[in-house]
């Protein structure tokens, strides 16, 4: 009750007993008798619940004053100032505060703008001429000149009379009576019907009805395509020098094919053709080829876009839940229509563009040879290769030079071995070797690239099931061979005829160099023994490693550690060695036969193994050394077989071939590469020392339970 009743006392009985002193004050002793009964007629009753005010409280005054602002309107509004490029106040903020607007929609007929529109509808609407005589033309254009004055003079009367209708309402039918004598100065038109009058004031465009075009975003934009205005002139002098050119070409090409064989001739000839029919369109055509390789790579990001997602970002929940093992998780899978029905024999990622690989597709049954392929894959368009070669003979080894990455060596299973040269994207290999030449006499099994010699000049080696192991060096554009080593079985040498020594040649199926000693490396044979040899001792092996009880299919150097080295075999079995020990370190029985294993390029204690029934090894030492932390299957388990593996350097995926001519790649889970963790207030340690100290600790348990 108290707020309500201190305003009242405030403002109803503080001025009255004011102005009663004042009136005492003022009357002085001198006022009559009166003045009791005026008095008493004035007092006021007090009620119950006033609120008692102190004498200060009273004399107290409260002001208020009345301004033209709007409450309500913002006071730090700040905008951006182009001018001195920061943000400031606006000081001036707009006070104006609407409380009630209408639009009107009508108008009054009697009105003088009511009287103008229905004017101008009629003139408008009148399909009648005024009929005139020849002779009062001159009349008639006085009449409207003065029609024209008068309606202007009228319309001033309108203006005075719309502004005296502001003043005083009488004066409209005055201003109304004025434009009646304008208009019968004029004329009077024929009455045509009556039509609706429109809103003038009320006026909205047609396009302001129909929905805003959408503005076109920078990314929608697109340039204009190139043109050019091409216009020339032929005369007889042209074409003459133009027969002429293209006899000193056909010239020239002959005496070229002089020094070539008749295979070359045919090729060259085939070649010659195909320039012949596309010389027209050579130019447009390449334009086009490189922009259609774009796109193509476009649409199939977009129609695989959930596998590249996943190859991107997605991680396996799931691992967080298993301390010990792992998954592989399939992305896309590499298919070639005409490859379809052979096997892929090899598999190689290109050094130097990561997304790249190779694949050589021939056949392992000696009964079904006939043709083989070279195809070069990209992750970026995995529905067709960026690189398809042909041969005649099936492929079962290549190899990416380091150095020069646009250089393939392959070995064919006829012996030949040959260099294709990306940059010249042809059916044939630029360089390739023949029985003239040194090539083996049997199926090459292994190629690797190796060093430049002393003068620069490509070199690479093979192996076959000849026993020969070759060197082949590219010397002014033809491969010549050195025979480094011919492996010997030992313990097979017979007297024969005429007290002749005769051994049994052994078949090299795998050999790999040391990545840190230049001259050593290793060689697996079909006996299941595996040769520690050195380029520079090509009569006998540094050491002999009894390794299987079958060929052995693979055999690779860790890349961390200088010592250890892996092989496989067709006898089920993978074995990790250390050179200096004739016995394996560990050994893994995979139950079937393993074709392929890879060490993993992030890790010394990762690897992967491939076998014939259809599944996919991973091993990791440290977290298991007795048995693989990922046994999945990757094909189907009676159509296919697995027959190589490929880690990539960069991204955590493989490759996995089969006999069917389809590549699969996979994801490996977290679990599968896993690094040290880090601790708090210590840095995690990362390096090939650390690679090679936790593959030394591994290597020093092992030792310590075999003594």
């Amino acid at each position: 009750m108290a707020p309500k009743t201190a305003p009242r006392r405030l403002s109803g009985t503080q001025p009255t007993t004011r102005t009663t002193r004042k009136r005492d004050e003022d009357a002085g002793p001198d006022v009559g008798e009166g003045t009791d009964e005026w008095a008493q007629a004035k007092t006021l009753i007090k009620p119950p619940d006033q609120l008692e005010l102190t004498e200060a409280e009273l004399k107290e005054e409260f002001t208020r004053i009345l301004t033209a602002n709007n409450p309500h309107a913002p006071q730090n509004i700040v905008r951006f100032s182009f001018k001195e490029g920061t943000f400031k106040p606006i000081s001036f903020v707009g006070q104006l505060a609407v409380h009630f607007s209408l639009v009107g929609n009508m108008i009054l007929k009697d009105s003088d703008e009511g009287r103008r529109q229905n004017y101008r509808a009629e003139m408008a609407s009148s399909q009648e001429a005024i009929e005139v005589q020849p002779a009062e033309e001159g009349e008639e254009g006085e009449e409207g000149e003065e029609g024209g004055e008068g309606e202007e003079g009228g319309e001033g009367g309108e203006g005075e009379g719309e502004v005296k209708e502001a003043e005083s309402h009488v004066e409209v039918p005055a201003a109304g009576a004025a434009e009646a004598e304008i208009e019968e100065d004029i004329f009077i038109p024929r009455k045509p019907t009556e039509r609706k009058l429109t809103n003038k004031f009320n006026f909205s465009e047609r396009a302001s009805q129909t929905f805003n075009n959408p503005l076109r975003a920078r990314e929608c934009q697109m340039e204009p395509p190139p043109r050019a205005n091409f216009s020339a002139t032929a005369n007889q002098w042209e074409i003459y020098d133009a027969y002429m050119e293209d006899l000193e070409k056909q010239e020239k090409s002959k005496e070229k094919e002089k020094g070539k064989g008749p295979v070359a001739k045919k090729v060259g000839k085939m070649r010659e053709r195909k320039k012949a029919s596309m010389e027209s369109q050579s130019d447009d055509i390449t334009k086009v080829a490189q922009a259609a390789k774009i796109v193509e790579r476009m649409v199939n990001q977009n129609t695989y876009d959930d596998i590249a997602q996943d190859f991107k970002y997605y991680e396996d929940a799931a691992d967080e839940y298993r301390d010990q093992e792992g998954t592989l998780l399939p992305l896309w899978k590499f298919t070639y229509d005409k490859a379809k029905r052979l096997a892929v024999t090899a598999l190689c990622w290109n050094p130097k563009y990561k997304d790249l690989f190779a694949v050589g597709h021939g056949s392992y049954d000696f009964m079904k040879q006939n043709r083989g392929m070279l195809l070069l894959y990209t992750l970026k368009n995995p529905s067709f290769p960026e690189y398809i070669f042909s041969s005649e003979c099936g492929i079962m080894c290549l190899d990416m030079h380091v150095e020069h990455p646009y250089l393939v060596v392959v070995g064919y299973y006829d012996g030949n071995v040959a260099i294709y040269n990306l940059k010249k994207p042809h059916s044939q290999p630029s360089y390739k070797s023949s029985a003239a030449l040194g090539k083996h006499s049997e199926p090459v099994w292994q190629v690797r690239w190796q060093k430049d010699d002393m003068d620069n000049n490509l070199n690479f080696f093979s192996v076959s099931s000849d026993g020969r192991i070759v060197s082949w060096t590219l010397v002014k554009n033809e491969l010549m061979y050195t025979d480094i080593i011919k492996l010997k079985v030992e313990g097979t040498t017979t007297v024969g005829p005429e007290e002749l020594n005769v051994y049994t040649i052994g078949c090299g199926t795998a050999f790999d160099f040391h990545k840190q000693i230049d001259y050593l490396f290793l060689v697996g044979t079909e006996e299941g023994k595996i040769y520690k040899c050195s380029k520079t001792y090509s009569s006998q092996f540094l050491d002999t490693f009894e390794a299987h009880n079958m060929a052995v299919d693979a055999v690779t150097w860790n890349p961390y550690h200088s010592k250890v080295f892996m092989s496989c075999s067709s006898d089920w079995t993978v074995k990790i060695w250390d050179h200096t020990i004739k016995k394996p370190m560990f050994i893994y029985d995979l139950n079937s036969a393993v074709g392929d294993v890879a060490w993993a390029p992030y890790s010394s204690t990762v690897f992967a193994a491939v076998t014939t029934d259809g599944k996919a090894h991973v091993f990791d030492l440290v977290i298991n050394k007795y048995e693989a932390i990922c046994n999945q299957p990757v094909v189907a388990k009676k159509k296919n077989k697995i027959t190589h593996v490929q880690f990539n350097a960069i991204h955590p995926i493989i490759i996995v071939g089969d006999d069917r001519g389809q590549i699969t790649s996979l994801k490996l889970s977290p679990n599968l590469r896993k690094m040290p963790k880090e601790k708090k207030g210590q840095e995690v340690k990362k390096g090939p020392a650390v690679e090679i100290a936790k593959l030394d600790k591994l290597l020093n348990l092992v030792k310590e339970v075999k003594t």
